[in-house]
Parts: structure tokens; C-alpha cells; sequence
């Protein structure tokens, strides 16, 4: 048994599967003495600054146990089990549910979070999202009826004295 098919020289107009190929975007095959010489090893392509980050989801069907670092976005509508380091934003959609410290650009919250938020630029606490351990953060928005136990470090400049700490105690988004 052949597991493939010897290439017939034919030219994209003769035959319906070449042009169905060339329609795919799939190069026609060329015999040797007309293809260049290409160099064996081509270097990746370099991220451009102003290129938009990717995004990952986690859907809501799906549970998930490990670690997730890198860049880009991350998007969680089923279960995640462990540390969260991205460059990039994280966003927990209603439903999802992620266990373990989180580091991101920014961090939206709707499902819920049981674990601190190291590091966030930004923090946004939604009407359903809950936030169950310690926050440090360059901002923060807290949402009517959102809940959150720990403590919240945010809008302080780690050069400055950062001692002052505020604390809330699950009054669905109030803090005492």
C-alpha cells in the first residue's frame, strides 16, 4: 500500500483539483529546476509592538489542573486549578471558577477567584464576580453587589510606604 501519490505535471488549468488547491491557498508543487534554493533555516518572526496580544479560552465545559503562563489573554469560563502568570489580561467569565495566585496586566472578575492577585495593573471586580484572598493592585473598580474577602492593596507606588492596607469583609462590595 502507497501512503502517497506520485506528483503528475500538470498545470493548474488542466485538471479541477489543481485549481482547488491553488483556490485553498495551497502552493502548487513545482519540479526541482524551477524552484529557488531557499535557505534550510528561516528565524521566527519577530512580535510587532502595536500587534494585538492573542486570546485563550478555557471553556465552561472544560476543568483544567496545572499552570498557565505566557503572553497574551486569557479567558476562563470553566474551571482552572493553579498559578496564573500573564502578560496579558485574565478575565473570569460568570460561571468560571479559578483556585491559585493570579499575575496579569489586568484582571476582570465576574465567576469566581479563591487565591490572592499578586500583581494586576488593574483590577475590576464585577456585580457577580467574588474574590476570596488578598489583592495588590495599581487600580481597582468594585461593582455593587460583588463580594470580596481579604485584604486590598491598591493605587499605591511600590517606592512609596505601602503599609496602609484596606480591608473588607464580604459586605457584597462595601469596605470596612
Amino acid at each position: 500500500m502507497a501512503l502517497w501519490k506520485e506528483s503528475v505535471k500538470t498545470s493548474a488549468t488542466e485538471t479541477p483539483e489543481a485549481t482547488d488547491l491553488a483556490r485553498l491557498g495551497i502552493p502548487e508543487t513545482k519540479p526541482a529546476a524551477e524552484t529557488p534554493a531557499q535557505p534550510a533555516f528561516r528565524p521566527a518572526p519577530t512580535p510587532t509592538p502595536g500587534k494585538p496580544k492573542a486570546e485563550s479560552l478555557i471553556a465552561p465545559d472544560i476543568t483544567i489542573e496545572g499552570k498557565i503562563e505566557g503572553e497574551g489573554h486569557v479567558r476562563i469560563a470553566g474551571s482552572f486549578k493553579g498559578d496564573v502568570n500573564v502578560r496579558g489580561d485574565l478575565t473570569i467569565e460568570l460561571g468560571a471558577r479559578v483556585t491559585g495566585s493570579v499575575r496579569a496586566e489586568k484582571v476582570t472578575i465576574a465567576g469566581e477567584l479563591i487565591g490572592n492577585i499578586e500583581s494586576a495593573a488593574h483590577v475590576e471586580l464585577q456585580q457577580s464576580g467574588a474574590l476570596t484572598g488578598d489583592l495588590k493592585a495599581g487600580s481597582l473598580s468594585v461593582a455593587a453587589g460583588s463580594r470580596m474577602r481579604g485584604q486590598a492593596e491598591f493605587g499605591w507606588d511600590d517606592a512609596k510606604d505601602g503599609s496602609s492596607t484596606l480591608k473588607t469583609h464580604g459586605h457584597n462590595g462595601t469596605a470596612s
